[in-house]
């Protein structure tokens, strides 16, 4: 997905791989406060921002317990839609 590698739940895409960067989807509620995390920054796949998903950069999901943070954010988000 998105050319990348996607990790679906319930249907739904929750985080992946793009390049370099890790994706993670937000939903619409927490994507402000995301972007004011480091090393984050809207997701343009498209050319054009997409609201309720973020890129984060390496060094932003380096440590265990940050990656563990931006992963729980996705299933957050992802666990509260229906199931596909």
């Amino acid at each position: 997905m998105f050319g990348g590698l996607a990790f679906m739940v319930n249907g739904h895409m929750c985080c992946g791989i793009v390049g370099d960067d890790l994706v993670v989807r937000t939903g619409p509620d927490k994507f402000e406060a995301a972007l004011c995390r480091p090393n984050a920054r809207p997701m343009d796949f498209t050319g054009r921002p997409m609201r309720g998903f973020v890129y984060v950069g390496l060094p932003g999901c380096r440590s265990s317990r940050a990656l563990k943070s931006w992963i729980q954010m996705g299933l957050q988000f992802v666990l509260s839609l229906p199931k596909k």
